[in-house]
C-alpha cells in the first residue's frame, strides 16, 4: 500500500532528526576531544578559509538540488545534464582558489595558509561528484539513505581528525575532518542513488543533429548532372592534395564540433534551470556570508587567536540549531511543493512545521544560552572560557534560524527566488556595513562594568560561577558588541521572512504568533525558573571546581527538560502528543 504524504512526510522527519541528532551528538563528542586537544589558533586557522570553501561549494552546487527539488516531475535528462554541470564547475573553481591561495593567506597575514587552503578545497571537488545524487535522494524523500549517508560519514571522518590530532598534526586534522567526511557522503550517495550519469545526447537532439547532417551531405535535389559530375570530378582530382597537406584537419573539426554539440546538448536542461537557480546561487552565498562574516573580519582584524574563540562559539550554537533545522529541511521544501496548487493545505502543514520547530529549537538552544559557561568550562577546559560568553548570546540567535528557514522554503516554493536573493543580499549589506563601523568608529559597550552587570541576568541568568563574569572583563568589547549587533540582526530577520510568508502564502501574523509565542514563552519561563532553582548549588556543594560545574550542568538540563515536558503535557500541547504517538505507533509495529 503507497505511503501518504503524512506519512511520508513523518518518516521524513523522523529519520531527518534522527540524522541531525545523532550527527551533532557525534559532533559534540568529536568536537570536545580535539578542542582539548588542539587550540584556538588551529580552529582560528580553518574558521579563516571556511568561507571561501563554502562559496567554492555554493557555486559547483549552483542551487541545483532545490531547482530539481523544484521540478514536479524532474527527468534523467535533468539529472544527467546538473551532474555534468557540477563537475566542470568544481574543477574550474578549485582550479582558480588553488591560484589564488598565497592571496588568501595575505589578505589574514598568516602564510601557513596557502597550502592548508589548497588542501582543504578538495572538498569542492569531491562534492561535485555527489550533488546530483543527493538532489535525487532529496527529491524522492529518501530521507532514511541521507541520514545513513550522514552519520557513517560523520563517524568516520571523525574518528580520523582525532588520531591525527593525537599525532600532532594540528590544523590539518580539521582540514582531513571535512574533506572526508564530504568524499564519504559522496560515496554513500552514489551507493543509495540508483540514477547513473551518461554521457549521451538525448534522442530528440540527436535525431535533429543527424538530420541536418543527412541534408547537407545529400545536397540541393534539383542540382544538374553535369553540375554534379564536375563536382565529383574536382573532389577526385583534389583528393591526392588534400591528403598531402592536412588530411585529418577536417575531421578533427568534425569530430570537435561533433563533442562541443553534444556537451551543449547535455548541458542544455541545467542552464535552463541555471535561469531560477542562479538566484538561489546567490542567496546561498550571500547566507555563507551572512553567516561568516565576524569569521572573517575577526581574522582580518584580530587575528587567529580570536577567531578561534569566536568560531568554537558559533559552531556550538549552529550545532543545536542544525538539530532542528536539517530534520525540518529534510522533507520542507518536497513537502511544500507537492501541495502548492493547494494553498489552505499548504498552509496547514507549514504551520504545524512551524510549531514542530519552535516546540524543540526555543528550549534546546535557550537551554544551551543558560548552561553555555558550565558547558564550555566542563567540556572543553577552562583555555576555551572566553567563548563562553558569545555562546550565551549566539545560542538565543541560533533559537530563530529553524524557524526563519522554513519561512524562507515558502519563498522559494512559490517560486519567488529574486525575493529570497534580495532579501538575503540585504541582510549581507546591513552585516557588513555593521560590523565595519563598530570595528572603524570603535563602538563598543558602554563599560566593562556595565557589561558585566547587563549580562548576568539578561545572558546567563542567576549564574553560579564567579568565573563567568570575571571572565569578562577580559573579552574585547568591540568583539563582544558586534556579536550582539549579529545576534539583533538574526532575530530581526526572521521577522522579515515572516513578512514574505505572509504575502505569499497568507501566513498571518497573528496565525505566527500562536504558532511560536507559547513555545518561546514557556522556554524562556522554564530556563528562569531552572536558573533560580540551581542558582545557589554551588555555594552548598563541597565538591571541586570541576566537579561543581559539572553537577550544575547536569542538574539545569534534568531540571530544564523535566519543566518543560511537565508545562507541555499539563497544557496539552498537541505537538507533543503526536510526537509520542509517532514514537509509540513505530514502537509497536516494530515489536
Amino acid at each position: 500500500m503507497a505511503e501518504t504524504l503524512k506519512e511520508k512526510t513523518a518518516k521524513g522527519l523522523l529519520w531527518g532528526g534522527l540524522n541531525s541528532t545523532v550527527q551533532q551528538l557525534l559532533g559534540i563528542v568529536f568536537g570536545i576531544i580535539l578542542a582539548r586537544q588542539l587550540n584556538q589558533s588551529d580552529f582560528g586557522m580553518i574558521a579563516m578559509i571556511s568561507i571561501f570553501s563554502l562559496i567554492g561549494n555554493d557555486l559547483q552546487n549552483s542551487g541545483f538540488k532545490t531547482a530539481l527539488a523544484n521540478l514536479r516531475e524532474p527527468t534523467d535528462r535533468d539529472y544527467n545534464s546538473v551532474f555534468w554541470f557540477n563537475i566542470l564547475m568544481g574543477g574550474s573553481i578549485y582550479l582558480v582558489l588553488f591560484l589564488c591561495a598565497p592571496l588568501i593567506a595575505r589578505f589574514y597575514h598568516v602564510p601557513e595558509l596557502t597550502a592548508l587552503a589548497r588542501y582543504a578545497f578538495l572538498g569542492i571537488v569531491f562534492a561535485s561528484f555527489g550533488t546530483a545524487q543527493s538532489a535525487w535522494l532529496f527529491k524522492n524523500l529518501r530521507a532514511k539513505q541521507q541520514a545513513k549517508a550522514g552519520m557513517v560519514a560523520v563517524l568516520l571522518s571523525s574518528s580520523v581528525a582525532v588520531v591525527m590530532a593525537y599525532m600532532g598534526f594540528a590544523y590539518w586534522a580539521l582540514a582531513t575532518q571535512t574533506n572526508l567526511y564530504i568524499l564519504t557522503c559522496t560515496l554513500l550517495y552514489w551507493h543509495y542513488s540508483p540514477w547513473r550519469p551518461t554521457m549521451q545526447c538525448p534522442s530528440d537532439c540527436s535525431n535533429a543533429a543527424s538530420q541536418r547532417s543527412k541534408f547537407k551531405v545529400q545536397g540541393p535535389s534539383d542540382g544538374s548532372n553535369a553540375a554534379s559530375q564536375r563536382s565529383k570530378f574536382k573532389v577526385q582530382s583534389s583528393k591526392a592534395a588534400a591528403q598531402r597537406s592536412t588530411p585529418s584537419t577536417p575531421n578533427c573539426l568534425s569530430t570537435l564540433n561533433t563533442k562541443l554539440s553534444t556537451i551543449r546538448d547535455v548541458l542544455r536542461p541545467a542552464l535552463k534551470m541555471f535561469r531560477f537557480s542562479v538566484k538561489l546561487l546567490i542567496s546561498q552565498v550571500l547566507t555563507d556570508v551572512n553567516n561568516n562574516i565576524l569569521n572573517i573580519l575577526i581574522g582580518r582584524f584580530y587575528g587567529r587567536h580570536d577567531t578561534g574563540n569566536y568560531n568554537q562559539a558559533f559552531q556550538w550554537s549552529t550545532k543545536g540549531s542544525n538539530i532542528i533545522q536539517n530534520m525540518v529541511q529534510q522533507v520542507a521544501q518536497p513537502v511544500l511543493v507537492s501541495v502548492d496548487n493547494e494553498r489552505e493545505r499548504q498552509l496547514r502543514i507549514l504551520r504545524k512545521m512551524m510549531r514542530f520547530a519552535a516546540f524543540l529549537s526555543f528550549p534546546l538552544l535557550f537551554g544551551l544560552s543558560l548552561v553555555s559557561h558550565e558547558f564550555i568550562v566542563t567540556l572543553l577546559g577552562e583555555k576555551w572560557a572566553e567563548s563562553a560568553a558569545y555562546l550565551r548570546l549566539l545560542a538565543i540567535a541560533s533559537a530563530f534560524l529553524p524557524l526563519s528557514t522554513l519561512l524562507a522554503n515558502v519563498v522559494i516554493t512559490k517560486g519567488r527566488s529574486n525575493i529570497f536573493m534580495y532579501v538575503n543580499l540585504t541582510l549581507a549589506c546591513l552585516q557588513t556595513l555593521t560590523m565595519l563601523a563598530i570595528y572603524h568608529f570603535h563602538l563598543s559597550l558602554p563599560s566593562l562594568s556595565q557589561l558585566s552587570t547587563l549580562s548576568q541576568p539578561l545572558l546567563n541568568p542567576f549564574s553560579t560561577a564567579p568565573q563567568a563574569l570575571s571572565q569578562l572583563s577580559t573579552l574585547n568589547t568591540q568583539l563582544t558588541t558586534m556579536v550582539l549587533a549579529f545576534t539583533a540582526l538574526t532575530i530581526l530577520w526572521f521577522f522579515v521572512w515572516a513578512f514574505f510568508a505572509r504575502l505569499l502564502a497568507g501566513y498571518r501574523f497573528r496565525m505566527l504568533l500562536a504558532d511560536v509565542l507559547p513555545f518561546l514563552l514557556t522556554a524562556a519561563a522554564v530556563m528562569l525558573a531552572t536558573g533560580f532553582l540551581t542558582s545557589q548549588l554551588s555555594t552548598v556543594s563541597q565538591l571541586s571546581t570541576l566537579n561543581s560545574q559539572l553537577s550544575i550542568l547536569l542538574a539545569r538540563i534534568i531540571l530544564a527538560a523535566l519543566l518543560y515536558f511537565l508545562i507541555m503535557k499539563i497544557s496539552g500541547s498537541q505537538i507533543l502528543q503526536e510526537c509520542l504517538d509517532f514514537v509509540n505507533k513505530n514502537r509497536h509495529k516494530k515489536i
